[in-house]
């Protein structure tokens, strides 16, 4: 691992284009939506802003954002960008480093709550989060559930992605709630191989974390179009907030 994390000058090159589908409109906007009504007239802290897919558009929907990014390789395709630099940006680890300013709302999409490998490092991010949050402020997490009751009983691999130029395998170990993605992709006639490890959460245990950090969960969807949560959802947006003053 590089002092960018996993996410180095390599993987940052080609982020944008691996990720193309979550770049789409239908799969943006309502991420948007929902961010701008919770922020109201305040500021949106995003926490592993990347390359800016939600970053750059709620900006542009009047919402004044600051990202918290570990990756100097991401946060510069980011600055690149129409309208990076009217982004703030602060170069960390999200689960401890510390803005200079509230927030009526923070988030953390795409998963990236378990880019956080531990649990101690977990909780103080929503220790961090409600730090950051005004009174009121509102904690909103995307995050998969874990596919566990899709393995066979001794079976540790679940393929996530299968194409002709690319291979994505998750590898889990129940006993730590670990997974490593495993990312296998063509690219100029060459096989590479990118693997990065994650630490899986479920529902009730990020609803803890959030009640040690002081907030209560106010929201639970299955997407961003706000769909009812139920035991066949394969990922959750919960919104969590914090007591008012």
């Amino acid at each position: 691992m590089h002092d960018d994390g996993y996410f180095d000058e390599r993987v940052a090159a080609r982020y944008d284009e691996s990720a193309a589908e979550m770049f789409d409109p239908a799969v943006v906007d309502p991420v948007v939506d929902l961010l701008v009504e919770l922020a109201g007239r305040g500021a949106a802290l995003e926490l592993g802003i990347g390359t800016g897919r939600i970053a750059l558009p709620l900006a542009r929907r009047g919402v004044p954002v600051h990202g918290i990014e570990l990756s100097a390789a991401m946060a510069a395709r980011l600055r690149a960008k129409p309208g990076g630099g009217d982004v703030g940006l602060t170069i960390g680890d999200f689960a401890t480093t510390r803005v200079d300013r509230s927030f009526s709302v923070a988030y953390l999409v795409f998963n990236t709550i378990s880019n956080l490998t531990t649990q101690a490092a977990q909780v103080a991010c929503f220790r961090n989060v409600a730090a950051h949050l005004e009174p009121g402020g509102c904690f909103v997490v995307e995050v998969g559930i874990p596919e566990l009751q899709w393995l066979v009983p001794g079976e540790t691999l679940r393929p996530f992605h299968v194409s002709e130029t690319r291979w994505g395998l998750d590898e889990y170990d129940v006993a730590t709630q670990g997974v490593v993605s495993h990312h296998f992709e063509v690219v100029d006639g060459r096989l590479e191989r990118l693997s990065i490890p994650f630490r899986y959460t479920w529902p009730a245990e990020l609803d803890l974390m959030a009640q040690f950090a002081g907030m209560s969960l106010r929201d639970r969807w299955s997407g961003f179009e706000r769909e009812p949560f139920t035991s066949a959802s394969r990922r959750h947006v919960s919104v969590w907030e914090k007591a008012p003053a």
